[in-house]
């Protein structure tokens, strides 16, 4: 069935003298699940089909979709994108052109131990009521909630240059957080982090290792002892942070303006451009010497990121792609039709959320490569600095250039010492500065590739799933405490 409506739209496309189409046929399951307090809050399951059509006629791009597969819905499908795509011309300030790209026949499915799905609500019951009853046995927990979500998605892929393409991937996680509330002051704690949990590409196997169980006393403890903690000072301080706090780091001043359309100017209206802007690649300094940043979808190991697959959204190979090396900015994430335009190749990076959107650049795996240091050698070669862990807020301006975060918790440093718990940890910088400060690295065995499964893009808005490899990092002479005072 989905190989005939390939055809007759591909068809439908090729008579309408189109220079490229491509077809997706996409199967798409998701799984959530919710306990607070230790009630289930919700349980759902949801499933998503259909299909679309992206065309590119007389420069332009036109796209369509329908959740019907059938023949007649197929022709009509590519008839309204070749319309579109002809129409789209009015508004057409330049010629849309196609980096070559090789022709694919073939078939990937995510590495994965035990299919989530297939696993009775029962079990996965279990171990939530067990995680929130060891949260809330601690006292002064108000809230204690866990979370656990799967997707599977399969897609077939056939373009008018001859690709064919059949695609598994499967996503896993979970998650829970302790909110205590004294005062009129709120302080939660979360684990493995916040954001509702960590994400990666597996089964059921992800969820099992994260050691929900064996957590959750020690984070409803320090959600209660924040209230008696100080507030974070103000000043400037060497700053490490954890590996998540830094995933989100990296998906915020290295990802997003990374990405060519933003750079280019693609994105103005609704996300904002970019300050990587084309010239500077190659020659402007972005990070300290020790700092590496790379795109990789390829990371097939599992547990792999959110941003792992075989072939992106049109086709191309799943790719590792320098952004940074050495700490000078090298390369972007990108379309055929973005690279063609820095006479590149596409880095594989475009992808869309459902069948009923139309590709994007979006990021894959955008990871910061492990250094030789460690957690603990920063503290203790730290002689007055804060440790800040689990992301609470953030801002960044719409160049990706000036940004404040705010923390769940930190610890003051003292003479190579953790000294004492601080509550509202904030810090800021700008993005250039913040990573020319970048003066040790976690090694390998600190390092993980963290899951956002919640990164908002595009008009109509499409929310992503990315991941970002991070190991704990020092950071020299940061302004932190900057949303309370101290």
């Amino acid at each position: 069935m989905t190989e005939s409506i390939a055809d007759i739209a591909l068809n439908v496309a090729r008579l309408a003298h189109a220079e490229y189409a491509d077809v997706r046929v996409i199967e798409m399951q998701k799984e959530s699940i919710v306990v607070k307090n230790g009630k289930l809050e919700s349980a759902q399951r949801s499933n998503s089909t259909g299909f679309g059509v992206r065309v590119l006629i007389d420069g332009s791009w036109g796209f369509s979709s329908s959740r019907e597969k059938s023949s007649r819905e197929a022709e009509s499908v590519a008839r309204e994108a070749v319309a579109i795509g002809r129409a789209s011309r009015l508004a057409q300030r330049k010629k849309v052109r196609l980096a070559p790209s090789v022709v694919v026949q073939d078939r990937w499915v995510t590495p994965f131990l035990k299919d989530p799905f297939p696993v009775s609500l029962d079990e996965k019951l279990l171990l939530l009521d067990g995680a929130v009853s060891r949260l809330r046995s601690v006292p002064g927990v108000n809230i204690a909630e866990g979370f656990m979500n799967f997707w599977k998605r399969e897609q077939q892929f056939k373009s008018t240059e001859g690709s064919e393409i059949e695609q598994s991937t499967v996503f896993s996680g979970a998650g829970m957080s302790a909110t205590s509330i004294k005062n009129g002051e709120i302080q939660t704690r979360s684990y493995p982090n916040s954001a509702r949990g960590q994400y990666q590409a597996g089964g059921y196997e992800v969820v099992r290792s994260m050691g929900l169980l064996e957590n959750a006393e020690r984070i409803a403890s320090e959600a209660v002892a924040l209230h008696s903690a100080r507030q974070c000072p103000a000043g400037e301080m060497d700053l490490i942070l954890d590996g998540s706090q830094l995933a989100l780091q990296i998906h915020e001043s290295c990802g997003h303006p990374a990405e060519l359309d933003r750079a280019l100017g693609s994105e103005i209206n609704f996300a904002g451009t970019s300050f990587l802007t084309p010239e500077k690649r190659g020659n402007f300094r972005y990070g300290s010497e020790i700092v590496n940043l790379v795109a990789d979808a390829t990371q097939h190991s599992s547990p792999g990121g959110l941003g792992t697959f075989g072939y992106d959204d049109e086709g191309a190979p799943a790719q590792c792609v320098a952004l940074v090396r050495d700490g000078i900015f090298v390369g972007y994430l990108s379309s055929r039709e973005t690279a063609s335009e820095i006479g590149c190749r596409s880095s594989g990076a475009m992808r869309a959320s459902s069948w009923n959107r139309i590709p994007l650049v979006r990021m894959t795996n955008v990871s910061l490569l492990p250094g030789n240091s460690s957690l603990e050698e920063m503290i203790a070669s730290t002689d007055s600095g804060i440790l800040m862990c689990t992301n609470r807020s953030w801002s960044i301006d719409d160049r990706r250039l000036h940004f404040q975060f705010g923390t769940e918790i930190g610890w003051l440093i003292k003479n190579g010492k953790r000294a004492e718990m601080v509550k509202n940890p904030t810090y800021s910088g700008v993005t250039s500065r913040f990573w020319g400060g970048c003066d040790a690295i976690g090694g390998q065995k600190e390092w993980v590739i963290w899951g956002t499964p919640n990164c908002g893009k595009g008009q109509p808005e499409q929310i992503m799933h990315t991941g970002h490899g991070a190991s704990p990092s020092r950071f020299r002479r940061v302004s932190v405490g900057v949303a309370y005072g101290g």
